[in-house]
């Protein structure tokens, strides 16, 4: 069953951008030191004039308030992404484990929201930006789920809550995530004639988008492609550490360096 295309957002690339860079699914978590420092690294030394952050770049994220416990690992990377904003344009758009990032997280960082799907205009090309999470569409549980985590009523009930309870509810969660992969839990991918589907609604030739962890460019129709971005993991073998890295002679992956 093929989504209904939710509302667009249009992003006009301002004319004196020259690069911008995709990542999602960076995952982090105090006890993955060795992505934290890449990816302190890469704010630091980035090129882009923009660098849109495609979702879950937090494992998981259980309130704005999380921001100010002190000490908090919330904390530290927002400071860091307050630093980089200064340096360059920052964009963020949800994902699955971070879903819950809200306008606190938004103005504390000085980062632009975004709407899943949105379309970016650069270099007279349309290019649609997604999570991805929502054109899984055999991953029926999942899109229950989705629906019912979105919806006001849930995150107020669920934000209503002492820190340090959802705090618990969220290894709970992470748990049960680690124990479904170790089971070999094979997660489905975007659906094709959904991924066609948008584009074509967008008037967009190419579709990026993350969420899967399965980097790789799908040929989808004539003229028509998606980009799937790389999760990061520095400890893995090699190191997952890539940006999809956009400039006007097209898409190009860089691969970056553990620091």
């Amino acid at each position: 069953m093929t989504p209904t295309v939710p509302p667009l957002e249009e992003l006009v690339a301002p004319s004196h951008w020259r690069t911008v860079d995709f990542i999602s699914d960076l995952h982090l978590q105090a006890s993955e030191p060795a992505t934290v420092a890449a990816w302190q690294r890469y704010l630091h030394t980035t090129p882009a004039d923009a660098v849109f952050l495609l979702g879950d770049i937090f494992e998981v994220w259980v309130g704005d308030d999380a921001i100010h416990d002190p000490g908090s690992f919330e904390g530290q990377v927002c400071a860091q992404l307050q630093a980089a904003a200064r340096r360059t344009a920052l964009y963020f758009m949800h994902g699955n484990r971070d879903f819950l990032a809200g306008g606190v997280f938004l103005q504390h960082c000085g980062i632009t929201g975004l709407q899943d799907p949105t379309a970016l205009s650069f270099a007279g090309q349309r290019y649609l930006l997604s999570h991805g999470d929502l054109l899984c569409v055999d991953d029926v549980d999942y899109q229950r789920f989705r629906v019912q985590a979105r919806s006001p009523a849930w995150q107020q009930q669920f934000l209503s809550q002492p820190l340090a309870t959802r705090r618990a509810q969220a290894r709970g969660i992470r748990q049960e995530s680690e124990a479904r992969k170790q089971s070999g839990t094979v997660y489905a991918d975007v659906d094709h004639a959904s991924a066609i589907a948008w584009l074509q609604a967008a008037g967009a030739h190419t579709l990026i988008h993350g969420h899967t962890h399965r980097p790789a460019d799908h040929a989808l129709a004539p003229g028509l492609q998606r980009v799937v971005l790389s999760d990061w993991d520095a400890a893995a073998l090699p190191p997952r550490l890539e940006t999809l890295r956009l400039s006007a002679t097209g898409l190009e992956r860089v691969a970056l360096g553990p620091m």
